[in-house]
């Protein structure tokens, strides 16, 4: 484990203090979705602490022309209190909670999906003060530098999400953000996305998640520079977590995301765990995820 960057305000606690497990939502998500998490989190002593990224959560954006009767039109063309905000700002949020958290213990950092490219950033920024950083089904870049561009690679191929481009409202190079429209009607958009993101649950609890969701979310965040650095974050300890269902980052991509991780960093490798769920339907598997964190905090 590295040091503590110079110029960090508090030591760190002593060896054997109980850790604290920072949660980062991914795209279009926000602190509610990891409720079901925390509670088993909670119910096997631990503590934790869900992010809302910046213009996320409470602050989220919901047009009245995103409202029911829709007026798409209008909405499309709505600016987005989400269009420039970028990965370092969400980068620097996190930071700051995780200096916060480290005074009191250990700092377990985790995300899924989009959230893995801020935790990369933390762990790049502040490698001291977190204890593992876990991904689940996230983007974790190493050889290329975003998302975006690991989306045109062989092993995106099987990604249903590509499929889904009519879910998208608006010119995303003009507002600055990829925009869906999850409260549409359209029985055969609702049914993809289910396919690409929870075909494991039922309708009900897809509808119910799909109520928590919140429809922009900004490009600058998916197209910067995310890759972790070997000196840095390479030196936290890591944990994958793959979903072998998952419709929307394929499991072969999971699995390039590990091996490229662990040729850059071969005496700290991920450790690895495989649940037999979605995207986002581990949510509803809340206790057997936080099984694996629990054993993540040892």
């Amino acid at each position: 484990m590295s040091s503590i960057p110079t110029g960090s305000p508090h030591p760190r606690p002593e060896a054997g203090a109980a850790p604290t497990f920072v949660l980062v939502h991914g795209s279009g998500s926000n602190s509610f979705m990891w409720s079901s998490v925390q509670r088993e989190l909670a119910l096997l002593g631990h503590r934790s602490f869900a992010v809302d990224l910046p213009g996320h959560g409470l602050d989220a954006q919901y047009p009245v022309a995103y409202q029911a009767p829709q007026d798409l039109d209008a909405w499309a063309a709505e600016p987005s209190t989400l269009a420039g905000v970028t990965l370092q700002d969400n980068v620097d949020m996190v930071v700051d909670v995780v200096r916060r958290v480290a005074e009191h213990g250990p700092v377990v950092l985790v995300g899924a999906s989009l959230g893995g490219t801020t935790l990369t950033g933390v762990g790049n920024a502040v490698p001291g003060l977190v204890d593992r950083l876990v991904y689940i089904s996230a983007w974790a870049c190493v050889q290329l530098p975003n998302p975006i561009e690991y989306m045109q690679e062989p092993e995106f191929e099987d990604s249903l999400m590509p499929s889904l481009s009519a879910f998208n409202v608006g010119d995303p190079s003009r507002l600055g953000v990829g925009r869906a429209n999850y409260r549409t009607a359209d029985p055969e958009l609702l049914a993809g996305l289910k396919a690409a993101t929870m075909a494991d649950v039922t309708d009900e609890r897809f509808r119910a998640f799909l109520n928590i969701l919140q429809p922009d979310e900004s490009l600058a965040v998916m197209t910067a520079d995310a890759r972790g650095h070997a000196d840095t974050w390479g030196t936290v300890a890591r944990t994958y977590v793959r979903l072998t269902g998952d419709r929307s980052i394929p499991v072969a991509m999971q699995d390039r995301l590990i091996a490229e991780a662990d040729a850059l960093t071969p005496g700290n490798p991920y450790d690895v765990h495989t649940l037999d769920t979605t995207h986002a339907g581990f949510v509803f598997r809340a206790a057997e995820v936080a099984a694996v964190l629990d054993k993540s905090a040892v």
